[in-house]
C-alpha cells in the first residue's frame, strides 16, 4: 500500500483529553441511578444531548472514526466554567463516569464511555491576545484558530501541526511542535490555567505550585478539567521552511546524519524526520533563507547523495503553520467538519504510538528495515534539543535526542488489525532506546505506560493527583490514579 504522506499529515496532531475507558473508582464503589439529566441541563448555559434529542449523534462524534460506534449516555456541550461545574458536581453527586472533551484528538478515545458523561468544553474556544503579549485561549480552541488570533497581534505560540489538534491536550502533555527547539514545548509558555476540579473548586494553577508544575507536561484528565489557559507569546517573524526528499536506497544514510546534524544546529533551526518509502527532512529556521542554506548544505554532505528534492522557502509565522497543517485556510479548509464545526477539515482514522530517541542510533540499516517492516506505517521523528532540553515542568523527556511517532491507517474499522502491525515495532524500539513514550500519543497497549509517559516524574505526579483528586473521580485506563 502506497502511504498518502499529506493525508497523514493533515490529521496526524499531538493531543488528548481525558480518555475515561472505565468506570471511576468513585462511581465503581457506590453506584446510583442515571442523573437528573433535567435538572443538569437547567444548570446549563450550553445544550446538553441524550440519545433520544436531536443533534446527538453530530454531539457525540470526535476526530477519530473508528470510535463512533459509542454512545455515551450524555454530552453536555458547556460554554462557561460553571457549566463544568455543574457537569462535576452531577457525575460526582450520582457517582457516575465522566470524561471531559476539548474537541481536538484522543488516542485513546474518551468516545469509549458509553454510559458515562461526555463534558465537552470545544465551545469555550475564545483567544484574546492582550496588550502585554499573554493570550488567554479557551480550552475548547483548536490549533488552527490559535495560531491565527496570535498571528494577526503580531505574535507567535510554539504548537503542533495538525490544525484541528486542541490546545488542551497539546498543552497538558507537553506540546512537541515545529519551532520548540527555538521557544520550548506549549507548557513552557504557559503562565496560568483555570481548572476545576473535582471538588468543584475553580482554582488557579498559577497559584498551587505543585498543580501547575503537573499541568505541564503531566497529561490531560488527571487533575480536573482546565478550562482556559494563559501563554507568554513571543513576537512574531519570518521562518524560512525547508524540505528536502531522499530516495528509499538513501533511508539509513539519512537518518545516520540527521541523528546527529539535527543536535548540533542552532537552536533556530528544527527539524522532522519522516520515513516511509522515500526519506524527508523538512524543518524551520528561525531566519532568513540564505542563512539556513549552509546548514542544508553540510546535512546533505554527510548524507552523501543529493536529495531528489530541496524547497527552502521564507514565510510569515501563520503561513509556516498554515505549510505545516497542509490545509487551505479559505472556505473552511482547515476548520473541523464534525461535531458542529461545519468546515470542510477531514476526520482521522488511524493509531498511533510513540517512543522517545534516548540515543544515537547504532545500527541506521536495521533502524530503517524495522520502521519499513510494516507496510503503510508513517514514522516521524521531531529534533529535541535547544529551549526544550532548558525547561523545567512535569515533561520527562527534556534530554532525549528526539521522539519518534509511529502512524498507521485503520482499514475497514481495524483497529486491534492496525495495532497488532505496530505494536511490534514499538515494542523493539523500546528495547533499543528505551521504555520512553509522548503521553500526547496516548496508546492503550503500552507495556508499562506510567514510566513511560512520565518516567523519574512519576511518584511526584501520582502524588499531586491524590492531593487534587482523592476520589479518584478522574480514573480512566491510564490516568494517575491507576
Amino acid at each position: 500500500m502506497t502511504l498518502d504522506r499529506r493525508r497523514f499529515l493533515q490529521t496526524a496532531g499531538l493531543g488528548v483529553v481525558a480518555a475515561t475507558t472505565s468506570l471511576p473508582a468513585f462511581a465503581a464503589a457506590h453506584p446510583k441511578a442515571e442523573p437528573d439529566w433535567a435538572a443538569l441541563r437547567g444548570k446549563l448555559s450550553g445544550q446538553l444531548f441524550l440519545p433520544a434529542d436531536s443533534g446527538y449523534n453530530d454531539a457525540k462524534l470526535g476526530f477519530f472514526t473508528m470510535y463512533d460506534r459509542h454512545r455515551p449516555a450524555a454530552v453536555a456541550r458547556c460554554t462557561r466554567q460553571e457549566d463544568v461545574q455543574a457537569c462535576i458536581e452531577t457525575a460526582v453527586t450520582n457517582a457516575f463516569p465522566l470524561a471531559a472533551r476539548s474537541g481536538g484528538h484522543s488516542y485513546a478515545g474518551y468516545s469509549t464511555l458509553d454510559r458515562g458523561l461526555v463534558i465537552d468544553v470545544s465551545r469555550m474556544n475564545s483567544v484574546e491576545v492582550r496588550p502585554d503579549g499573554t493570550v488567554v485561549v479557551g480550552a475548547g480552541a483548536r490549533l488552527f484558530d490559535v495560531y491565527n488570533a496570535v498571528a494577526k497581534a503580531g505574535r507567535l505560540l510554539p504548537g503542533g501541526t495538525c490544525p484541528s489538534v486542541g490546545i488542551a491536550g497539546l498543552t497538558l502533555g507537553g506540546g512537541i511542535g515545529v519551532i520548540g527547539r527555538k521557544y520550548g514545548l506549549t507548557c513552557d509558555r504557559l503562565t496560568n490555567a483555570r481548572i476545576v476540579t473535582p471538588d468543584g473548586t475553580i482554582r488557579d494553577a498559577a497559584s498551587s505550585p505543585d498543580l501547575f508544575w503537573a499541568l505541564r507536561g503531566g497529561g490531560g484528565g488527571n487533575f480536573g478539567i482546565v478550562t482556559s489557559f494563559t501563554f507568554q507569546t513571543a513576537p512574531s517573524h519570518d521562518f524560512t521552511t525547508f524540505n528536502l526528499s531522499f530516495p528509499s536506497g538513501a533511508s539509513a544514510a539519512v537518518v545516520n546524519a540527521w541523528q546527529t546534524w539535527c543536535q548540533e544546529v542552532p537552536d533556530e533551526l528544527w527539524s522532522q524526520l519522516s520515513v516511509s518509502g522515500n526519506t524527508q527532512v523538512e524543518g524551520t529556521f528561525a531566519g532568513p533563507a540564505n542563512q539556513v542554506q549552509g546548514l542544508l548544505d553540510t546535512f546533505v554532505r554527510r548524507v552523501g547523495s543529493q536529495p531528489t528534492s530541496r524547497d527552502v522557502r521564507e514565510r510569515s509565522y501563520f503561513d509556516a503553520m498554515v505549510s505545516f497543517a497542509h490545509c487551505e485556510p479559505s472556505n473552511g479548509g482547515c476548520t473541523p467538519s464534525w461535531n458542529g464545526g461545519g468546515g470542510g477539515l477531514g476526520r482521522g482514522t488511524y493509531v498511533a504510538t510513540s517512543r522517545i530517541l534516548t540515543k544515537q542510533i547504532a545500527d541506521p540499516q536495521a533502524f530503517v528495515r524495522l520502521l519499513s517492516s510494516v507496510p503503510g506505517m508513517l514514522t516521524l521523528l521531531d529534533s529535541f534539543g535547544g529551549a526544550i532540553a532548558r525547561g523545567d515542568s512535569a515533561f520527562s523527556h527534556r534530554t532525549a535526542i528526539a521522539s519518534i511517532q509511529l502512524i498507521k491507517w485503520v482499514n475497514n474499522g481495524d483497529e486491534a488489525g492496525a495495532r497488532a502491525a505496530v505494536n511490534p515495532v514499538r515494542d523493539e524500539l523500546g528495547r533499543m532506546f528505551g521504555e520512553s513514550a509522548y503521553v500526547n500519543y496516548i496508546d492503550p497497549q503500552m507495556p508499562n505506560w506510567a514510566n513511560a509517559y512520565y518516567g523519574p516524574n512519576l511518584s511526584r505526579l501520582r502524588a499531586i493527583a491524590a492531593k487534587y483528586d482523592p476520589g479518584k473521580v478522574f480514573r480512566y485506563g491510564q490516568s494517575l490514579h491507576v
